[in-house]
């Protein structure tokens, strides 16, 4: 199906998809509806293969997804076998990297993996075996958000290591340079030599900020408080549009209106 198709619908989940309460009731009609008409769902997220997984069932999806920042692809033939693509660095390289930045800038970077249960929790709202799932990591190595004032070291240092630096609302993600949203769509585009798509890209953090520069059609999914203004500056200059209801709700308004629109073309 996602061959054939001429629209996309490339989303990030946390904050887009659904709300930080993991809500995915709002967005689940227009899901449905665009089940129906072979538009598939692609999920372009920084949760893990494990934690997709779960959600797909919920959703009933069967398209491609895209977990770990775009350290990753997964999707299914036809036969039901899986195949992947890797774009990452493994864990452990990335460990050892975010062990040298933090060395050079003399300041502790702390991995979400090395958290507490207790300070997981409070992080992601996520308990018992959902933080065993998010913590299933192999492509990206998420880490608390550091104050601003390292920002110019980091970003210098990031070209000497050759790794990436995006920040979320919650945490920010090293990744290698390889690997990102973005480039994940394109590799996605390439496999499937599917030249005609036009891509209705959703995000609502800067990590979001790849994946809404290889999207034809670019919405900010606002929050409760309104649209993230860092992700607002990082687009300008950009033709984009901003949900004017949050996280599921605006996901849901945004995306009917839009493929109505295309469809009706």
């Amino acid at each position: 199906m996602i061959n054939n198709s001429k629209i996309w619908i490339v989303s990030d989940v946390d904050g887009t998809l659904m709300d930080h309460f993991y809500d995915l009731t709002p967005a689940k009609e227009t899901i449905t509806w665009l089940q129906r008409l072979g538009i598939p769902v692609i999920l372009c997220t920084s949760k893990t293969k494990s934690e997709v997984k779960i959600i797909r069932d919920d959703l009933n999806l069967k398209d491609p997804y895209i977990v770990e920042n775009g350290g990753a692809i997964y999707g299914e033939y036809s036969d039901g076998k899986e195949w992947k693509i890797i774009l990452g660095k493994s864990y452990n390289i990335l460990e050892k990297i975010l062990n040298n930045l933090s060395d050079n800038i003399n300041f502790k970077l702390r991995p979400l993996n090395t958290l507490s249960d207790d300070e997981a929790t409070n992080l992601t709202g996520l308990q018992g075996d959902s933080l065993n799932l998010m913590r299933d990591r192999h492509w990206s190595m998420p880490f608390l958000n550091p104050p601003d004032t390292f920002d110019e070291d980091l970003k210098r240092l990031c070209e000497i290591y050759d790794v990436d630096i995006f920040r979320g609302n919650r945490m920010s993600h090293l990744l290698s340079k390889n690997s990102n949203k973005g480039i994940a769509i394109k590799t996605l585009l390439n496999k499937n030599k599917n030249l005609n798509v036009q891509i209705i890209g959703l995000g609502d953090s800067p990590n979001d900020l790849p994946l809404l520069m290889n999207s034809n059609y670019k919405i900010v999914i606002s929050g409760i408080k309104g649209p993230n203004q860092l992700l607002l500056n990082q687009l300008k200059g950009n033709e984009f549009c901003i949900s004017k209801k949050p996280h599921g709700y605006g996901w849901k308004e945004e995306v009917s209106k839009l493929v109505t629109k295309l469809l009706n073309k």
